[in-house]
């Protein structure tokens, strides 16, 4: 939350003109009826408005305006419980924090179509970086991108009391702009071309520097959203650690993506090697089929493509287990064992499909009288693994 410091004189200074007092006002009479869902906001915003600027200010106003800053709450954060959590406890209680505010604003230009996200990271105020986190957003405006932060912008805190004060300087402010007080976590979220470092924000270095390399943002932004959850963490973990980690909340979120990384790889091995194993399992009971019908000379009799469809299953799924080991990355050696294990029993049914299906092609060119000379007595391949 930002903090206001009484000075020991003040001037009076000339209001300033608010250019949005239109949209707010509509904004700001949405029915109570409407303002108990964020869906219910949006359908009111969209209803009001054509434009997506004034989309966008109408959702910023009515959570600056209608969420009170939860002083008795303000330590508690917590960026991993649900964001349906976290809006349903606000808009019940009209409480919050930076990430209620964030992730009200953001669900609401969602849902009234406005691309956007919830930025994490920390700030810097009154010459020092804050050690709390805090929570705000980026959105796609009629003039690209652009930053938003609903809670510093509902007010200030000052004497240990919330003053309510909206202030439209963190209402679409420009990354150049906002880098002065505000760090992302993944520097993607800055929305600079040349990315400011975790040391230049310590030391109040934030104007920009060509001599860096250029950073595409809107190229990354729009690559980001094509990415998994994955894909992303791995990004943003390479990105933290090249803006720096300066601080135990950028090191804890590097640890929280290293071990979000490593539980998705770990899912990841299991997954494709049980799939493997359910593959091979119905290899196994596809050929078992096979042989039952084969020791009964093909009784009761099936067209021989229905007899060669039983060994074209068998041959299919063991091609998809073998896939499916394929695709296990850097397996422990638990694993490893177990994947060289499936491997060869995958060989050795293969073998004994393939020696079927050279019988079987000869079989087909032979008359009636011909076909049932050819039978001899073949056991089962074996039972299903475990």
């Amino acid at each position: 939350m930002l903090y206001v410091h009484k000075p020991k004189t003040a001037t009076a200074a000339k209001p300033v003109p608010n250019i949005y007092a239109e949209v707010d006002a509509k904004a700001l009479q949405a029915p109570d009826s409407a303002a108990t869902t964020t869906a219910g906001i949006a359908a009111y915003i969209n209803s009001q408005f054509s434009r997506n600027s004034d989309k966008v200010r109408a959702a910023f106003i009515w959570v600056a305006s209608n969420i009170q800053y939860d002083l008795n709450n303000m330590f508690a954060l917590n960026f991993y419980e649900k964001k349906e959590e976290k809006i349903e406890k606000a808009l019940k209680t009209r409480k919050g924090i930076c990430e209620n505010y964030a992730v009200l604003f953001q669900d609401i230009c969602s849902k009234a179509g406005i691309k956007s996200y919830v930025i994490e990271g920390y700030t810097r105020q009154n010459g020092f970086v804050d050690y709390i986190p805090h929570a705000w957003c980026a959105a796609l405006t009629d003039t690209g991108w652009a930053l938003f932060d609903p809670t510093w912008g509902s007010g200030y805190i000052q004497n240990k009391q919330f003053v309510k004060k909206i202030s439209n300087r963190y209402f679409a402010a420009s990354g150049t702009e906002l880098i002065k007080s505000h760090m992302p976590f993944d520097y993607l979220w800055q929305l600079l071309p040349y990315p400011v470092s975790s040391q230049e924000f310590y030391d109040g270095k934030t104007k920009p520097d060509p001599a860096k390399p250029f950073f595409n943002y809107a190229d990354s932004i729009a690559a980001f959203e094509k990415q998994d959850r994955i894909s992303y963490y791995t990004e943003a973990a390479r990105r933290l650690e090249t803006a720096g980690v300066k601080n135990s909340m950028s090191f804890d979120r590097l640890q929280y993506l290293r071990r979000e990384i490593e539980i998705d790889a770990q899912n990841n091995i299991v997954y494709h090697y049980n799939g493997a194993l359910a593959r091979y399992n119905n290899a196994v009971n596809a050929f078992n089929d096979y042989i039952n019908f084969y020791n009964k000379q093909f009784k009761p009799e099936r067209s021989d493509t229905e007899i060669q469809a039983m060994l074209t299953e068998c041959s299919t799924e063991l091609k998809q287990a073998t896939e499916r080991l394929d695709k296990i990355k850097k397996p422990d050696a638990n694993t490893t064992t177990l994947i060289t294990g499936m491997r060869k029993q995958i060989g050795d049914l293969s073998t004994r499909v393939n020696e079927q299906q050279e019988w079987l092609t000869k079989y087909f060119t032979k008359g009636r009288s011909g076909r049932r000379s050819m039978f001899v007595k073949y056991t089962w391949f074996g039972v299903p693994l475990n």
